[in-house]
This record gives C-alpha cells, sequence and structure tokens, in this order.
C-alpha cells in the first residue's frame, strides 16, 4: 500500500515515514501543498496524510482541490490542539479522519487501517482468502496451521492482493501501489515477487490462490 505524506515540519515527516516503511507501506514525502497536489496528480495512492498548517497550500486547499476533482482518496488530516474550526471545515470538506498532535504513533496506524478497510471489502484486522490469513496488525500470514515468513515488500504485495481479491491487477497497478518514487528495480520485479509469493503461499497446495491473467497480470482468488 502507498502513503503520501505530507507536513512541513521535517523531524515528524521523517519519523512517520520510518514507522510506516517499517509496517510495510511504501512512502512518499513532500513539505508543502504544492508539492503534494504534484506528487497526486503523478501516481496512485491508498491514503494521504496532510498537515493543515503548510506552506504555498494548505492540508485543507488540497484537500478541497482533491474532493472537486473528484477523487475519493482517503484523506487522514494532522491537526494543532486548538484548531477546533480546521478540524470541522476539514470533516466537511471531504476528510476521513483527523489527529491532533502531538499523536501516538501506534495510534496512526490504527488510524490508516480503518482508512484502509474503508476502502475494501473486509471488516476487521485479519485479509483471508480460503484458508490463507494476514493479520494487518501483527503481520502474521499464515496458510492453515502454517505460518508463512514474508519479506516487508512480499508482505506488501500480498496485503495488496488480498485486499483487491478477485480484482485483476496489471504489473504498473502492483507496482503504483506498493513502490515509491525512490523506487530503482528492474522492469519484471513484480514477476519476481509474485513468484516468492507463489512458493511461499501455494507450493504443496491443492488450492493455487495466485493466478495469471495473460496479458493483463495477477489476480488472487478466493476458493470460498
Amino acid at each position: 500500500m502507498r502513503i503520501l505524506i505530507a507536513d512541513d515540519e521535517k523531524d515528524l515527516n521523517q519519523i512517520l515515514a520510518q514507522k510506516l516503511k517499517q509496517e510495510s507501506y511504501s512512502v512518499d514525502c513532500c513539505f508543502d501543498g504544492e508539492e503534494a497536489l504534484d506528487y497526486l496528480e503523478s501516481a496512485e495512492y491508498d491514503v494521504a496524510i496532510l498537515d493543515i498548517m503548510m506552506p504555498k497550500k494548505t492540508g485543507l486547499e488540497v484537500l478541497q482541490t482533491i474532493r472537486e476533482n473528484g477523487n475519493p482518496l482517503p484523506i487522514l488530516l494532522l491537526t494543532a490542539r486548538d484548531s477546533i474550526d480546521d478540524r470541522v471545515l476539514g470533516l466537511d470538506l471531504g476528510a476521513d479522519d483527523y489527529l491532533v498532535k502531538p499523536f501516538a504513533l501506534e495510534e496512526l496506524l490504527a488510524r490508516l487501517r480503518v482508512l484502509l478497510r474503508k476502502t475494501s471489502t473486509q471488516k476487521n484486522n485479519v485479509l483471508q482468502a480460503g484458508n490463507l490469513s494476514l493479520h494487518l496488525d501483527s503481520h502474521q500470514v499464515k496458510r492453515g496451521n502454517r505460518e508463512i515468513q514474508l519479506s516487508s515488500k512480499e508482505f506488501s504485495l500480498l496485503r495488496y492482493m488480498m485486499q483487491n481479491k478477485g480484482i485483476v491487477l496489471s504489473r504498473d497497478t502492483l507496482e503504483q501501489h506498493i513502490y515509491s518514487f525512490d523506487f530503482s528495480g528492474g522492469s519484471n520485479v513484480i514477476d519476481v515477487y509474485i513468484r516468492y509469493l507463489r512458493r511461499k503461499i501455494d507450493d504443496g497446495e491443492d488450492e493455487k490462490l495466485i493466478h495469471t491473467i495473460r496479458g493483463q497480470g495477477y489476480v488472487l482468488r478466493d476458493p470460498s
């Protein structure tokens, strides 16, 4: 899953990015509202975290532009403790949630999980496809009773495919959602990671979950 952080407090921006990367999210960072809009026009994101008080364009102005363009991207606003009017205006403009600074990183992660659930059919922190389960909070992955160890990028890819199970995802779409702008891998990197996932998830199983759709991409199917 790919997240944009827009906050001109560079230390906080860096801390948030490090924490989200540790949680297997792909992260892009910027420091003003105009730059945030440039990023949002250049890539597909799953969530954007916008600080309200940013130079050039405020988080509220960025939010308003996004919604006027018909973009339903989940937006989490970061606000100062005394900016009640801004929080109300943000929600009225179409923000999905807000956090008051200072906040605990674990609360931020929990809010993000809720926002990501809203864009899929999942109702809790466990993704399920047949006897494959993925726990969003603990990062535990199991196929039946067998626990599966995944790298950060494998986990990110599997999480996105499970959140979009039954949907054929092109290589470009998968790359957009699990890599940030600083990615410098080869053109076949998605194929490589799909191969890794198949070995760990489908090898030795009667029912295969990950399927190739020739000329289109990949799909994770729920046999149930």
